[in-house]
């Protein structure tokens, strides 16, 4: 493995950051109760890795919560249920093979880890579990330094920073305790994790770790899908993933799990006759992340949306064409891109209906350019409507995003005609319950008037009285009537 750059000498953690932890830990009285369990049991116990982390943030933002409770500690797996006893109102052991007891103290879910030594294979992320016996140690093995700090839970409550995290921290620098190449070769995922705290916390990586990353992007094939999904998944839900995401291209991690993303840096032709479709897909996406910002009503953060901007455009490599005068056309990219979408994120094991949702918007992303300036009738209006369903409100965000001309005038045009279809969809929606469009007859009555038994026949029926209502709107039964019989009779 190649050296590490040199890193700067650990510092003392300076005493007014001690004292600032010290109160937000003890804002949290669980953690004083279980040290004093702890410390009067004879074993260490500390507050550890993003807990740490995050407290340090917070005495910096002036914010007052301390998240997710890791803890590590010299007993044993065994001697941490002993001391837990009487104190914890239930503990699990599903990690208990590494070392990790969980527990609710008060309300408070904590997790427990005993220091650990491990080993890896280098096959698979799978440690050789092994337990250790100094904090420092098991603050080595960790994946970054802004994640190699601990807070003794004892009474002094001493910060414990031996690589450098704080120093990190304060810098916005991503580090690795010991070497990167060792660090990413025991365990791939630490690639995907450094992706993502470019995003959740505006860190740099260090060139050595970005190298590192480089050199062993394809180690990444040994992590799961499931994992990869997760990761992917918590960068995109960050506020700001755009330089998480070039990370990930630029690094080659995206030729391995999402290669129809690098896939879109296409060479821009001779007569810059088209958008760098790369640059176009993450701005589309800072702009969707705006929109559902802004919005109180969306599920914020709205991992479809996100995964719609970023992706939208991954059918145009396959469709590119140069054309006469030095044009290039993307005839269909939405429909080739639907079914990328599709198979994309089901081999990252997203689930069915993410799927299904994402690929559904990349598939109707282009619809609204047919609108121009209003020409479409209130039947358009009414099919646009009923094929996004319940994705209307993503398709808006999604639509008005996709607008990155820097021409000023151009994209006020395309605002003011979105404005335009939003507020027709708004009068038929308030006319005809566009929300629910169906047939002006149901089916018992379809059954009656023909008289025919359920089966084949009454779904074809049925689908005619849909389109018919797409086409003309709502309609009296009485004419609903006459033309499905005139339709039963014509076939």
């Amino acid at each position: 493995m190649s050296e590490q750059p040199p890193r700067p000498e650990p510092q003392l953690v300076p005493e007014a950051v001690q004292e600032t932890v010290r109160a937000l830990v003890d804002l949290t009285p669980v953690l004083g109760l279980v040290g004093e369990r702890f410390t009067a049991a004879g074993h260490e116990v500390h507050l550890v890795g993003g807990s740490v982390r995050d407290a340090l943030l917070a005495a910096g933002s002036g914010d007052r919560r301390i998240g997710d409770l890791d803890l590590t500690t010299s007993a044993t797996p065994e001697q941490t249920l002993a001391v837990l006893q009487g104190l914890a109102g239930s503990t699990w052991n599903t990690g208990i093979a590494f070392g990790t007891v969980g527990a609710e103290v008060r309300g408070e879910r904590l997790e427990i880890t005993t220091f650990r030594a491990d080993r890896y294979d280098r096959e698979s992320r799978n440690p050789e579990v092994a337990w250790g016996t100094s904090l420092v140690d098991d603050l080595a093995r960790r994946d970054f330094t802004v994640n190699a700090m601990a807070v003794s839970l004892g009474p002094d409550r001493t910060v414990t920073d031996p690589f450098g995290g704080l120093g990190d921290l304060l810098a916005g620098r991503l580090r690795t305790p010991g070497t990167p190449e060792d660090s990413f070769a025991d365990d791939p995922l630490r690639m995907l994790r450094a992706v993502r705290f470019v995003a959740q916390l505006g860190l740099t990586p260090d060139p050595g770790v970005v190298a590192a990353m480089t050199q062993l992007s394809p180690e990444l094939g040994r992590i799961t899908a499931e994992r990869v999904q997760q990761e992917l998944s918590r960068t995109l839900c960050n506020d700001a993933p755009r330089a998480a995401l070039e990370l990930l291209v630029a690094t080659g991690l995206a030729d391995v799990v999402l290669p129809e993303l690098s896939a879109l840096r296409m060479e821009i032709d001779e007569h810059h006759q088209h958008k760098d479709v790369y640059a176009h897909s993450l701005t589309v996406l800072d702009q969707a992340i705006a929109l559902d910002l802004a919005d109180p009503d969306s599920p914020s953060p709205d991992l479809v949306l996100r995964l719609a901007a970023l992706l939208h455009d991954i059918g145009k490599p396959a469709t590119r064409r140069h054309e006469p005068r030095g044009r290039v056309s993307f005839h269909h990219h939405e429909v080739v891109g639907a079914k990328l979408v599709r198979k994309r994120l089901t081999a990252l094991k997203f689930p069915k209906e993410v799927v299904e949702q994402v690929s559904r918007l990349t598939f109707l992303h282009l619809r609204f350019h047919g609108y121009g300036s209003g020409e479409w009738t209130d039947s358009a209006v009414r099919r646009y409507v009923t094929d996004a369903g319940d994705l209307l409100a993503r398709l808006h965000k999604l639509v008005r995003s996709d607008s990155t001309t820097r021409n000023k005038r151009r994209a006020a045009q395309l605002s003011a005609t979105y404005d335009s279809l939003e507020r027709r969809i708004a009068e038929l929606s308030a006319a005809e319950d566009l929300a629910r469009v169906r047939p002006d007859l149901d089916g018992n009555r379809i059954m009656e008037l023909l008289g025919i038994p359920p089966g084949r026949e009454v779904g074809e029926a049925w689908r005619f009285l849909k389109e018919l209502r797409l086409e003309r709107g709502p309609l009296d039964p009485e004419v609903a009537e006459e033309e499905l019989l005139s339709w039963w009779r014509a076939r």
